[in-house]
């Protein structure tokens, strides 16, 4: 199927004001185009305000549509979507830009404020720009534009009704064991410029996004949970006194590691991308096989949150904020309540169980393992935003996610069921992804 997609046209003589206006210095490729483009796409997300949660379906959509279009030229795997086919002389460097081009001038129109959009399409022009000026055969580069922005716009098609802007509406609870706005920490964990924000109490984010049409899944309900623990049962006691004692704003037992734990990541599903582009270079990955592997981990993440919050707005449960505080009226004799308790970090807008933080990176450790042979990797990567510049090295995608699940529980804001079963949650998902998407074409 061919699909056309309008594009903003490239002012190559206003390059340098463009990159002087950004800040951004016109540097040399990542190990290739792929993932080149993949960290573009995470900064054009920061500047055009995303969430965590919608950053996941910006990313599924870009990583989709760069693997189809690569997939058009060169046939390897399975398509997601788009089939092609393409001309064999189409340069792959301009069919990954101009497939990511497309989605993210088509997705960033509909998230952030007038200025934030501004920012993102000034700076996705930038790169696309520069990545065309380094495709010098301009036949083949015309080529691989076509096919690029054909891919793009098929995913644009086939997303334009996906739910991703619309609402649900949600009124909180009330009483024992339900979630309801929340304080954050006192000054905010991390800092919050805007004073009311800082406060915390805002409503509950996104409670629409269990609508969301799934990438890989029949149905975000396909795989479900048990639940959190009940108020008066010995598990929940034991959640309730582990997050109190380690996951307070004020701890006598977390340790030094634990927290530079909860600070790494803090960033969310942007740090599993730097895994895999870590592990993709490490690997001599070449783009093809790059492509795939961004889109299967991608697609696998948006659709953990997918799931993740069609489950945790029917059990709607509260956060450790809220339980600690109120601790005296659970019903359970092995919890005492502590009014003036406050979370290491601060606590998102969302109800506890699951932790979609452990959904995701259930499902992006299964898929990494997956898909590059095996559990066991070597690697050492560096925090992004809000705590930069931190360092850490795993030895297994599976261990991985475990601390990135743990991490929840140092940061005061999910117990430990809710990260615990999210992981399950999330490893099904990825097992799915892999087993059912682009998969290798019988020869």
């Amino acid at each position: 199927m061919k699909r056309n997609a309008r594009v903003l046209g490239i002012a190559v003589a206003t390059l340098g004001a463009v990159a002087c206006l950004l800040g951004i210095a016109l540097a040399q490729p990542a190990a290739n185009e792929v993932l080149q483009w993949n960290e573009t796409t995470m900064k054009a997300i920061e500047a055009n305000g995303q969430s965590a949660v919608q950053s996941t379906r910006t990313l599924a959509m870009v990583q989709g549509a760069v693997h189809d279009a690569l997939n058009a030229i060169n046939r390897r795997y399975d398509a997601y979507y788009f089939e092609g086919p393409a001309d064999a002389a189409a340069s792959p460097d301009a069919a990954v830009a101009a497939a990511a081009h497309t989605v993210l001038v088509g997705v960033v129109s509909s998230f952030g404020s007038p200025a934030q959009k501004g920012a993102a399409l000034a700076l996705v022009e930038q790169a696309y720009a520069t990545s065309l000026s380094r495709v010098t055969d301009a036949p083949a580069r015309n080529k691989g534009v076509a096919v690029g922005r054909a891919a793009g716009a098929a995913m644009l098609t086939l997303r334009r009704d996906d739910g991703a802007t619309k609402d649900a509406p949600y009124t909180p609870g009330m009483g024992p064991g339900r979630w309801r706005p929340h304080p954050n920490p006192v000054p905010p964990n991390p800092p919050i410029a805007n004073p009311d924000a800082a406060r915390g109490y805002a409503p509950s984010n996104v409670p629409g996004w269990g609508n969301v049409t799934p990438f890989t899944l029949l149905s975000a309900s396909q795989f479900w949970l048990p639940g959190p623990p009940a108020l008066t049962s010995p598990t929940y006691a034991r959640d309730f006194n582990e997050v109190k004692n380690v996951g307070g704003k004020v701890s006598t037992v977390r340790t030094a590691d634990q927290t530079e734990i909860a600070r790494f990541w803090f960033e969310g599903p942007g740090a599993w991308n730097t895994i895999a582009r870590t592990v993709a270079v490490s690997r001599s990955l070449d783009a093809r096989d790059s492509a795939r592997l961004l889109a299967l981990m991608n697609m696998a993440m948006a659709d953990a949150y997918i799931a993740g919050f069609r489950i945790r707005y029917v059990y709607d449960s509260w956060r450790p904020i809220t339980a600690i505080r109120e601790g005296d009226n659970d019903g359970n004799d092995a919890t005492a309540g502590d009014p003036t308790w406050d979370s290491h970090q601060n606590t998102p807008a969302v109800s506890d169980y699951p932790s979609t933080q452990s959904v995701f990176s259930g499902a992006a450790s299964v898929v990494l393992a997956s898909v590059l042979g095996g559990d066991q990797a070597k690697f050492t990567v560096t925090s992004g935003k809000p705590f930069e510049g931190i360092k850490r090295s795993f030895t297994s995608f599976s261990q991985t996610a475990r601390e990135s699940a743990d991490s929840r529980v140092y940061a005061g804001i999910h117990f430990r069921s809710a990260c615990e079963d999210g992981l399950v949650l999330g490893r099904k998902v990825g097992q799915r992804a892999v087993a059912l998407y682009l998969q290798p074409v019988k020869k």
